[in-house]
């Protein structure tokens, strides 16, 4: 088909490289999504009499014929179609004529690609939190079988005060369910707004019935202002490139402790043997290569969303073509993110606790702070205590781990880790997940039957 934008002469080959890349390969992860936002304003069209009955249910057979090739990985997007938008209407004209060229009807390119980033993001929200959750429910199974186990506690990397690993598995589980919080409510808000109908951020003059195809793709409502739905494009990728670089920081931040403790010298844990990988040279290797990258990817996830809003944050209002260049980074930071928290769940799922070398971690004078508060409770105060215990260390003795950590039992503490409440808060984070998943495959089914989806991280 030709371009949407076609003109009376051709495109110098250089400008048709530099200008398209490789966004028609990287389309292929839209098509869904273009196809659920075009059948919505093809059923918009109809209702404000633009379109006959006949018409849109032909438009909407042809967009379930595309449905059902881009599962099967047969619906072609070739690099003179430069995007998917222009491939499906291409597929549409070719088939059905005239009714082919109707479906572009009130809509520009630019809120056509906005509406299936959009529907692009909002489940690819709660499909990251549906994976983050299932990494935070093996956390908190690991913090509840080891829930007593002495840790030593580190402060600059040295020995500090008597922990855990109970606290130090619920640590990573509170952090990332902070995480899926934010996700949820990104999902539920600013990108739970449609901006079909705004066009090329002025509006066109049909009456569309903007809240009836917002309602139809299961939106709460529409973008409001048309100019700000266009200015929002890249505020909205960079907003949840953000949380899930959150997310990478935290799987980054525990893969730097298990490549620490999973040393030789330390070995507090062992690694799944199927998740390291050898050496070219030294037979003996098992490294650490996935936790390794879990660090490294947490950096690209992150310098996607600085990315994105280096591209925007200097743009005249109105479109401008720069915005073409957030989609890559946001295709890739968050596919990137989804894999970051699969590895980390898989590497937890066969972690092998060595509770003996963790024990023999707790040296003495990791209960040098105790003995000051033993000396506060029998009467001293707090600042001659903390000197008298610092200028003779060696009378720091042998402590006992386990009943270190019994009286520790303010909230929160290693006696006093209130798993349960974990519990409940993820329980109702996965369901509201789940209900939230369920929900948009109604909307998607009712649009194209046979159960097809926006987001494809897992695949």
């Amino acid at each position: 088909m030709a371009r949407l934008w076609q003109k009376d002469y051709g495109l110098d080959g250089l400008m048709q490289r530099f200008t398209v890349r490789n966004d028609y390969v990287l389309d292929q992860q839209l098509v869904m999504s273009d196809v659920f936002g075009s059948t919505a304003h093809a059923m918009g069209l109809g209702r404000i009499g633009m379109l006959s009955s006949e018409e849109v249910s032909t438009l909407r057979q042809g967009l379930c014929e595309i449905a059902a090739l881009s599962e099967e990985g047969r619906f072609q997007i070739r690099e003179e179609d430069e995007d998917c938008h222009t491939a499906i209407e291409g597929y549409l004209t070719a088939k059905y004529g005239d009714i082919g060229k109707k479906i572009h009807t009130g809509r520009s390119r630019n809120d056509q690609v906005q509406t299936a980033l959009r529907i692009w993001m909002r489940e690819a929200a709660l499909v990251l939190a549906d994976e983050a959750g299932r990494w935070a429910q093996g956390l908190l199974d690991a913090a509840r079988r080891h829930e007593s186990v002495p840790m030593p506690g580190r402060t600059h990397t040295q020995l500090a005060m008597p922990s855990s690993l109970g606290l130090w598995f619920s640590s990573y589980a509170e952090e990332v369910m902070d995480s899926m919080d934010q996700l949820l409510f990104l999902a539920g808000g600013v990108l739970d707004r449609c901006p079909l109908g705004s066009a090329a951020s002025y509006g066109v003059p049909i009456p569309l019935d903007r809240e009836y195809t917002a309602s139809l793709l299961g939106f709460k409502g529409p973008q409001h202002n048309v100019l700000y739905a266009n200015n929002s494009r890249g505020r909205f990728e960079s907003m949840l490139l953000d949380v899930a670089g959150y997310l990478c920081a935290t799987a980054a931040k525990m893969a730097q402790d298990l490549i620490l403790f999973t040393l030789p010298e330390l070995g507090y844990f062992s690694l799944p043997v199927e998740l390291t990988t050898g050496s070219s040279i030294m037979p003996q290797k098992k490294n650490p290569d996935g936790l390794e990258l879990v660090r490294s990817r947490a950096a690209r996830v992150a310098s996607s969303s600085m990315l994105v809003k280096d591209i925007t944050r200097c743009l005249v209002s109105g479109y401008n073509r720069d915005f073409q260049d957030t989609k890559e980074p946001l295709l890739d930071g968050m596919r990137t993110a989804y894999d970051v928290i699969a590895v980390m769940a898989r590497m937890l799922s066969g972690l092998v606790v060595h509770e003996d070398r963790l024990r023999q971690g707790m040296r003495k004078e990791i209960y040098a702070t105790d003995k000051v508060f033993d000396s506060v409770a029998h009467g001293g105060n707090f600042r001659d205590s903390y000197k008298a215990v610092g200028l003779d260390l060696d009378s720091v003795e042998e402590g006992d781990a386990d009943a270190a950590l019994k009286r520790r039992t303010s909230t929160g503490t290693s006696g006093n880790l209130g798993l349960d409440d974990d519990y409940a808060l993820l329980g109702q984070l996965t369901g509201l997940v789940t209900q939230r998943l369920a929900r948009l495959q109604e909307v998607y089914d009712a649009l194209v039957p046979s159960g097809h989806h926006a987001v494809g991280l897992a695949d």
